[in-house]
C-alpha cells in the first residue's frame, strides 16, 4: 500500500510539473498558443524560402515573379502556396517585393489568434496587422 501512494505521489509531480511547463512555453507570436508554435515556425520558413527564390528570380529575369512563376520555373521548391489555413502572396514593384502570410479570421470569441507575417527583400520576417 505504501509503494502504492508513493507511486502516485511521484505521478502527481510529474504530471504537475509537466503541465505548469507546457502552460509557460514561450509562444512564436504574442497571444498565440503553444501548440500553434510548430505551425507559425513552419510559416515563417516558408516565407524566408518563398523571398530566397525571389531574389533568385529577380536576378534571373531582372523582374519579380508571382508565386506561381516561381513555383513553375522551379526557382521554388513548394507544390503549395498554403501551409495550415496560411495562403501567401507576393507583391511586387520594381526590384523590391514583399511576401505575405495570412491567415482567415479565427471564429468570433476564439482565443485563439492568427498573426499574418510578412517579409521583404531585406529577408527580415515581421508581423503585420
Amino acid at each position: 500500500m505504501r509503494a502504492l501512494l508513493s507511486l502516485l505521489v511521484v505521478t502527481l509531480v510529474i504530471g504537475g510539473a509537466y503541465y505548469f511547463s507546457v502552460r509557460r512555453m514561450p509562444a512564436v507570436a504574442q497571444g498565440t498558443a503553444p501548440t500553434q508554435a510548430i505551425s507559425l515556425v513552419g510559416v515563417q520558413n516558408d516565407l524566408l524560402q518563398i523571398a530566397h527564390a525571389e531574389r533568385y528570380y529577380i536576378v534571373e529575369h531582372t523582374a519579380c515573379g508571382s508565386l506561381d512563376e516561381l513555383i513553375s520555373s522551379a526557382t521554388l521548391s513548394m507544390t503549395r502556396p498554403e501551409r495550415d489555413g496560411y495562403t501567401y502572396s507576393v507583391e511586387c514593384s520594381g526590384a523590391n517585393f514583399t511576401v505575405r502570410a495570412q491567415h482567415a479570421p479565427a471564429s468570433e470569441g476564439s482565443p485563439i489568434r492568427y498573426p499574418s507575417f510578412a517579409v521583404d527583400q531585406t529577408l527580415q520576417v515581421r508581423e503585420t496587422n
